[in-house]
């Protein structure tokens, strides 16, 4: 039976459709089969040609059982839900279905606030940083505040994927004929992350850049490993 993976949260423009992209693509990349679920009305499906994983369009309630109800027939497989922002009661029915919960969440003291009441709210969820900066100062800072703001959740934070100009290839319509490797190596991250954290089999041992690796080879929280 396939794992869901549903990426939610009461915030907007935290860059969940871009994590729910990136995270099938890497797992793409992992060799493992992925489906992309589209929920969120304001968005239109895109085409699946030339990309790692499947495309499903869920954008009504109708459509998001049929479609939650074949991922799960299928062996193997993953399903990620991009859940969209501001939407409580999607979050909470999605929530129900998930194997995994994803909150990605800015360095900003409005999105930290927001991720901290959706990890009040959905026990079982993990917090991600996303769109994080890149520059050393900023990311220190960015780091500081998550350890001074979420201290009591550190165990539920994984590390961060960092913020990349070229993840807006994947939202394109049509995909391009190539992506460039920093794209990869962070799709590879976080897929890594999620992969860890279901306990699959992978083939691929690898260390992958951006991802803390624990002794025991699982991926460490981002608070964890400071």
């Amino acid at each position: 039976m396939a794992d869901i993976i549903c990426v939610i949260g009461n915030k907007g423009g935290t860059g969940k459709t871009t994590l729910s992209h990136m995270l099938c693509q890497g797992l793409g990349l992992l060799g493992q089969r992925s489906v992309c679920v589209l929920t969120d009305t304001y968005r239109e499906p895109l085409d699946p040609a030339d990309r790692r994983y499947l495309i499903a369009d869920a954008r009504s309630r109708e459509a998001l059982g049929k479609v939650v109800d074949k991922i799960r027939t299928l062996q193997a497989w993953l399903g990620v839900i991009d859940g969209g922002g501001n939407r409580t009661e999607m979050d909470r029915r999605l929530y129900g279905v998930a194997d995994l919960v994803l909150l990605p969440f800015r360095d900003s003291h409005e999105d930290i606030r927001t991720v901290i009441r959706d990890l009040e709210l959905f026990p079982r969820a993990y917090a991600i940083p996303t769109q994080w900066p890149t520059n050393a100062w900023q990311r220190e800072s960015a780091e500081n505040t998550v350890r001074e703001l979420l201290a009591p959740y550190r165990d539920r934070i994984l590390d961060p994927v960092f913020s990349l100009s070229a993840s807006k290839l994947l939202l394109q319509k049509t995909l391009p004929g190539s992506l460039p490797t920093p794209l990869a190596n962070a799709c590879r991250a976080v897929a890594h992350q999620v992969v860890d954290l279901l306990q699959l089999p992978l083939d691929d041992d690898a260390p992958v850049q951006g991802v803390a690796r624990a002794a025991n080879g699982a991926a460490r929280p981002l608070a964890a490993a400071a």
